[in-house]
Parts: structure tokens; sequence; C-alpha cells
């Protein structure tokens, strides 16, 4: 139906009960973007209703899950200018009043920039990032900024500014990262769906760790720009959400931004990637004669509780694939080794360029990268001390830089050939070896995203399962597998996605915050004060 037949559908609604709402409340739990729809365009609810309804959850359940950095303050006069749209007929945009989180490193105008960082909490951008934009035209409210891992730089979900972000299914836990502030919101259902950045694993990590679902795009499928940089050979920004078909249309309106002059490599988008509908593009199909390769090198055979879930589940996503049509290939390269491929990591020879760049250009608070590390105003874990001071002296002058850039590009000609081989639709693994680490570790061990981070290729997460009950996880603790596929095969990743998902049915809610909320009558925006006392005293701030 069109948006225009939809829009004249909801005024004679409207009109039939005399532009009043039915006193029932909208129940944001696990809410999806058709769902919102139907309850405005039938008059069940307004959309100050629905924004009200996920700020209620994000009052009752943040000050647990400490996932939320701010809140916009536009959120509830943007739902009153929608509801005068809905009263008149004019209610347009696939996301038309979908209150959507964004992870702290992207710009918008509405709400600071910090990147989880003391120093850059001041950051107020001029103008939205591209992608930004592009979800305000498709009528999205930018409901607020989630916390994420200092300036994005690991998986554990810990900041200066946001304090520690805690895994909703078992609160002894990080969220995974470097997304985790989204991971936990969204899995929390303080949104619909949220956005994340990807330099090794950050889309694909908080989406494992917390029953979600996500797509790492190909290299230059979405502008990266306006958001906060690492890499520029490895950086990717994506959707995170809770079914595929709201991946699916994020994705769709993210890609709609096409090339962009201040991030070239979106001249790569091909004809056939501009202007796809991935949700008309997952449904179709089945899982019939397609051919998975399964990476061995990236499991941890080693049984342990925290390795043998993951093992535990996998085998039954492969059962699963077998017993719809699908062969699955063992693949026995040792190449594909995750701590091996790490070596080709070229995150520190850029980052220093990068972030400067960004600052000079986006950012309000006059600093350069080496301003901001020498302030005591940041959060840097002691594994990443090695990595931070060799960025502060690296660039893409260095040496090293060029043969590690060969040996990116040696590595994706073997994964081209591995799917060739092999005859393969897709490569499948676990997105970590392990359950998601506990708070207070090093570092976020056992990832597997390094293959799809250097070589540009697509990966769309899933659900595949969860690990046994505890005390500490009373429904277990989530795990997710990775479906990585050949450049621009968004689509078909999509669809594989799809009939998993229907197969499987495996995302659950967290049980702390499965109850029904009050939701409030709000006059203005609360305000978010981030937990920043529960920083791991392992991770002091202010010290390189």
């Amino acid at each position: 139906m069109k948006s225009s037949h939809i829009a004249a559908l909801a005024l004679n609604v409207l009109v039939v009960i005399g532009t009043s709402f039915t006193s029932e409340p909208f129940d944001s739990r696990e809410a999806t973007i058709e769902g919102v729809h139907n309850a405005l365009y039938s008059g069940i609810t307004s959309c100050r209703e629905v924004v009200s309804s996920f700020i209620s959850r994000i009052e009752a359940f943040n000050p647990t899950a400490n996932a939320i950095i701010s809140l916009n303050p536009n959120a509830l006069t943007i739902a009153d200018e929608m509801d005068t749209q809905l009263s008149t007929g004019n209610a347009t945009g696939s996301l038309f009043c979908i209150p959507v989180l964004l992870k702290d490193n992207y710009d918008t105008v509405d709400m600071n920039t910090t990147g989880g960082c003391l120093d850059l909490a001041g950051n107020k951008p001029t103008e939205d990032a591209p992608v930004v934009t592009a979800f305000k035209n498709a009528g999205a409210i930018i409901l607020g900024k989630a916390n994420l891992h200092e300036l994005a730089l690991e998986g554990l979900s810990v900041s200066s500014l946001g304090g520690q972000t805690i895994n909703p299914y078992d609160h002894t836990r990080t969220p995974g990262g470097s997304s985790g502030g989204t991971g936990a919101a969204i899995a929390t259902s303080f949104a619909v769906f949220g956005t994340g950045t990807d330099t090794v694993n950050s889309l694909r990590s908080p989406a494992s760790a917390n029953s979600l679902y996500s797509v790492r795009p190909t290299r230059g499928l979405i502008s990266r720009a306006g958001i906060i940089p690492i890499s520029y050979t490895q950086d990717a920004i994506g959707p995170i959400a809770r079914n595929v078909k709201d991946l699916a249309v994020g994705l769709t309106v993210m890609t709609s931004v096409g090339y962009d002059a201040n991030d070239n490599t979106t001249a790569l988008i091909p004809a056939s990637s501009v202007g796809v509908d991935y949700s008309k593009t997952m449904y179709g199909g089945s899982l019939k004669g397609m051919r998975f390769g399964l990476l061995q090198g990236f499991f941890n055979r080693t049984a342990s509780n925290e390795t043998t879930p993951v093992n535990q589940v996998m085998d039954n996503m492969i059962s699963v694939l077998e017993a719809a049509g699908a062969t699955v290939v063992s693949v026995n390269e040792t190449v594909y080794n995750a701590t091996a491929i790490a070596t080709l990591d070229v995150q520190t020879s850029e980052y220093r360029q990068e972030l400067d760049s960004y600052l000079e250009m986006y950012g309000s608070q006059g600093l350069t990268f080496n301003e901001l590390y020498s302030s005591s105003k940041f959060l840097v874990i002691p594994s990443q001390y090695s990595y931070v001071n060799t960025a502060l002296k690296s660039s893409t002058s260095n040496s090293s830089y060029p043969p590690t850039k060969l040996g990116i590009q040696n590595l994706t000609t073997i994964l081209s050939s591995t799917f060739s081989s092999y005859s393969l639709d897709a490569i499948i693994y676990p997105e970590q070896k392990n359950l998601v680490v506990k708070i207070g570790s090093p570092s976020q061990s056992g990832r597997n995203g390094i293959l799809a981070a250097l070589t540009g290729s697509p990966v769309v997460t899933v659900p595949a399962g969860f690990s046994p009950s505890t005390e500490d996880a009373p429904i277990g603790v989530p795990i997710g597998m990775e479906i990585l596929g050949k450049p621009w095969t968004e689509s078909k990743l999509l669809n594989i996605a799809a009939h998993i998902s229907d197969l499987t049915h495996i995302r659950r809610m967290p049980q702390f915050a499965n109850g029904s909320v009050e939701v409030s009558s709000y006059e203005a925006i609360p305000t978010i004060t981030p937990n920043k006392s529960n920083i791991p005293a392992a991770y002091p701030v202010g010290t390189l």
C-alpha cells in the first residue's frame, strides 16, 4: 500500500473516532516498525504516546542497564508535529514516528556527540551525519544517544562519560561492544532499533551478546561521514534490531544516502546496489540447496563453561540448516585463524589521522588527537595502552603500512577463492568463541569479526541460542552466529537470516525488563544521568 493511501486511511480512522485515541496504553516491549505503524494508523495510539512509552521504559530500566547517555530534548515536540501530520493525512515515510537510538559517535544537531569521552562531552555538531538526515527524512524520531566503549576502541562498553553498560541478560557480564549501549538498549526495548559502528567487531559483538540482529555492510555501501572514525580501511556502520525485517528497513534507509563526496568509498557502490529495498528482497526462496562454509578455525574446542555452550549452539544451528535442505561444508584452511588475521589490523596506523580530520571538520571542541589523550579526561583500559601509545606516533606513512595493506588484499583474494572453490553461498561461524566476557575483564576476548572488517565483506549476525541458565543469567547468555557473504550480497544474507529466524525463533527478552511499565505523561524530556561510578577499578580514567 502506498504511503499516501496509508495516510488517507489513518485520517479516515481518526475522523471516525473523533480524533481521540483509545485509553489502552501502547506497549513498547519488542515493538516493531510494523507494530508501531499499525497502532498509529488504526487510531490505537498517538506518536506522543509511542515516544512516551519508550521513555518510560528507559526511566524504569536504564538505572540497571546504564545504556543511555542522553535523550533528545526535541523528541516530544517532534512527536506532536507527527500527530498533527497524522490527523491531517500527511503521515509519510517508512520510519514515520519510529523511535531510533544512535550510538554516541553519530553526529546529530539534536544532541552532543561525545564518543563516551569526558573531553568531548560538549562536542556540539552543527549538522547531522548523512545517515541521520536519511533517518529523519524517512520520518524517524532520534530518541537519544547510547553509550559505547570509549571512542569505540574496544568491546567492553565502558566509557569515562557513560560508565559501564551492563548486559541485560547477565548483570555480571559486559554487553559486547563497542556498540554495547545500543545492544543493551534495543534488547531492553528502549527504542524500535538502533545504530552502531564496526571497526573489527562492534556491530556484531553486541548483537550476539544481546540476542539481536545486525548487519555490517560491504565496505562503501553506507557513508561514514559525520561519525567519529577510527580506521578508513575498516570502519563500517549499520543498524541493530530485534528482528530481520526492521533490520532490513533500517539498512534500506541508511543506504539511501548513496554516493557521498565526504566518504569516497561510496564511489564503489555498483548500480545493482543503488535504491535496493532490502525489506522486500529478504522474502522468497528457501535454504534448500544452499551451501554454507563452516570456518573450523573460528572455534575454541577446549571444553569449558565459557566455550562449550557456544559450540553446542552452533552444532544446533548446523542441524537446523541441514534439516532445511542446506549443505554445511567444513573449511579447514589454516589461514582462517582470527588471532593470526588480526596481525593485519591497520587501526593504529590510521586512527590519529582519521580522528584529527573528524575533529577539524566536525568537532566543536577545538581538540586534536594528541590534546585529547593528554587531557586526563579519557578512559583507556590497561590492555589498550600499547595501542593508543602506538597510534599517538603512527600514521599511514609508516614503513609497515603498505605491506600490511597488501596482506589485506591477499586475504581478500583468498576469501574470494574459498567461496569459489567450495561453491559457497555464505560462510558461517560463531561471532565469539566464548560467552561474552565478565565486567572487569581486560578485553572482549575470542571474537571473530576481524575477517569481515579487513576484507570489507558484508555480514549479518543472527541470534543462534543461549547458554544454560544460571543464577546470574536466568534465561542464559545470548550467543550469535555470523553469516558472511561476497561483496554487495546484503539482500541474499538478509534472506538467509529471515529463513533462519522463521525456523528457530530464538530471540527472547531479558527477564529483568520483561514487565510492563506505567507510561508517564511527559511535559518535557527527562534528564538521563549515566552511572559513572560503576567503572571497574581496573579501568582508571585519565591514565595512559
